[in-house]
């Protein structure tokens, strides 16, 4: 397919965001002389002020880093159920479901996973990163298709709470493509921050900091934030917020062919890529395959399938559940995942599991009738910044705003990501007080043996990892360049429960961007595949940004995906 943008190409520093003044923001961090982290920051912080519906400045931002030096750490920008949750609560008071509203709030990450960044790899203060943002809340950006069509799906959501309402339909309607969208409340509480920074920056930048983190975790705004939950019914208590710090957490590193690829860890749904990558090469390495071939997307679909399968049998926060990743990415394991594939069938459904699981198996979830839609939540973005030094910043935040109540006042909804635990404490990723959700959100990034770097992520809920893995494989297999690597067709399996709440399953359920032959579209029928059509191009095939810092010729080729308003940027 001919692209539509071209690859960016530049020679000291770049950007890439889900959005283009979070591009310009990260860009002008970047020619103010900050580095890749400090970027990087500046535009995740701003994402949570364009992309309202789908990024929340109290979410989540789970974040990869990778020095000039070589060193890969990660970020575990997620927060866990308030200490005091009742592990069977959704069991014994709504059925096994989990309702909409407060009850579904963890503790916020992003804000302290932003400053531990910064802390630890950035050389900017938190103000300096987030003026940009506080810019955009107060003076208001313009709606953009893709949000104004979220807002008016989950309507019903947003009428919910008065709080959210007030934000996301002004004046009782709703937002319009081009209408001045202002966040007055969501601005005073990023310069509450600053300005509490700024009070004690004479004792240093690290001190100032501290200063801005203190400033959510236990000043004025955590007291907003507990006694909203204490007269609404809620668990978040001070000592949740106060005692909460992001941890950092050993990536999961894959080798495939001459690159090492790195992942967070089974806290997220990550690891699938490194499972997927292992698999691909133990089926033979894609050897004779055409781009989107039925061959090509038939043994891919069902390489997603057995990866989806062992994140639902066995993914969940590594500090409850024994996941096992060596073993899951062993040459035993793989071995068994591949010879399970039919390569001119379709597996009617995710594979059974193989080998031990951890903990008690729960119930399958029962699968939605065939004629369901496959429902791809409004939910997170990306962003990625690789500065003059070498450093790599590859983030993606999320949370979105009409599961839960807006805090008055705040502006912000504190982390609705308990909608990624199932309800049932006996499941890997089940509830229990202190415990993470399984996340969806999962930045990654590549490194080639002649020291090229690529750091690369998307939004898009279950569908993140199969686009990530698509980018990826028409970059190094089929030999595209970044932004035409991008913007192929794409397709996504669903024959999963879904990751959000109500864990919709669609078995054997394939969806295709309205981009190929008729005749590859029949073949995978008849192969068996539930296909239904995309159109030609759609944000629910994810929004993949990326920058490869290319070894061989000293420049960096940075794409954005154009399913969303997002840009890259390159000097």
């Amino acid at each position: 397919m001919p692209s539509a943008r071209p690859t960016l190409y530049g020679s000291r520093h770049a950007v890439s965001a889900g959005h283009y003044l979070a591009a310009a923001a990260g860009f002008a961090i970047l020619e103010a002389g900050g580095n890749a982290i400090d970027a990087g920051c500046a535009a995740g912080i701003a994402l949570a002020v364009l992309h309202p519906d789908e990024v929340n400045v109290a979410g989540v931002a789970p974040i990869m880093i990778r020095t000039g030096q070589g060193k890969v750490v990660t970020i575990a920008g997620l927060g866990h159920w308030p200490k005091r949750f009742p592990a069977d609560l959704f069991m014994r008071e709504h059925g096994g479901k989990m309702p909409l509203g407060i009850l579904r709030t963890v503790v916020p990450a992003a804000p302290d996973a932003w400053i531990t960044a910064l802390s630890d790899y950035g050389t900017m203060s938190f103000g300096d990163v987030a003026s940009a943002a506080v810019r955009y809340a107060r003076e208001g950006f313009a709606v953009f298709e893709y949000m104004a069509t979220m807002i008016k799906q989950y309507e019903d959501g947003y009428r919910s709470w008065p709080s959210n309402a007030a934000i996301f339909l002004p004046g009782g309607k709703l937002p319009r493509v081009g209408d001045r969208f202002v966040q007055s409340d969501l601005a005073g509480t990023l310069q509450y921050m600053i300005d509490q920074e700024r009070a004690a920056s004479t004792r240093g930048r690290l001190a100032g900091l501290a200063a801005a983190r203190a400033a959510f975790y236990c000043g004025d705004i955590a007291e907003t934030i507990v006694r909203y939950h204490e007269e609404n019914g809620g668990y978040l208590a001070r000592d949740d917020l106060a005692n909460f710090h992001c941890r950092y957490e050993e990536p999961v590193q894959v080798r495939w062919r001459d690159f090492e690829v790195f992942t967070c860890g089974p806290w997220c749904q990550g690891p699938m890529l490194a499972q997927a990558l292992r698999m691909i090469e133990a089926a033979g390495g894609l050897k004779g395959m055409a781009h989107n071939s039925p061959d090509y997307i038939h043994l891919i679909t069902e390489i997603m399938k057995a990866a989806c399968a062992d994140r639902e049998y066995r993914y969940g926060d590594p500090l409850f559940v024994d996941v096992g990743m060596d073993d899951l990415l062993s040459d035993a394991h793989v071995s068994a995942r591949v010879s399970a594939i039919d390569r001119e069938r379709a597996m009617p459904d995710m594979p059974p599991p193989i080998g031990r699981y951890p903990g008690n198996m729960p119930p399958p979830v029962a699968a939605s009738s065939a004629k369901s839609d496959a429902v791809v939540e409004p939910d997170t973005s990306y962003c990625c910044a690789v500065d003059r030094w070498g450093n790599a910043m590859s983030a993606t935040p999320s949370d979105g705003s009409w599961r839960s109540p807006v805090i008055p006042g705040l502006g912000i909804v504190p982390s609705g990501r308990g909608t990624q635990s199932r309800p049932d404490p006996g499941h890997p990723s089940g509830v229990a007080p202190g415990k993470r959700p399984r996340l969806t959100p999962n930045p990654a990034i590549a490194v080639r043996d002649d020291g090229s770097v690529m750091p690369f992520g998307a939004p898009g809920g279950d569908v993140q990892v199969q686009a990530m893995l698509q980018v990826f494989l028409n970059s190094f297999h089929f030999g595209m360049d970044i932004q035409e690597a991008i913007e192929q067709p794409r397709f996504a399996t669903f024959s999963f429960p879904n990751s959000f709440a109500p864990y919709t399953h669609l078995p054997g359920r394939l969806n295709i961007e309205d981009r190929l032959p008729a005749a590859t579209i029949e073949e995978l029928r008849r192969r068996g595949h539930d296909v239904e059509m995309w159109p030609a191009l759609t944000r629910r095939a994810c929004s993949v940004e990326a920058i490869l810092l290319d070894s061989r010729t000293g420049f960096l080729r940075a794409g954005a995906d154009f399913r969303q308003p997002a840009y890259a940027m390159v000097s």
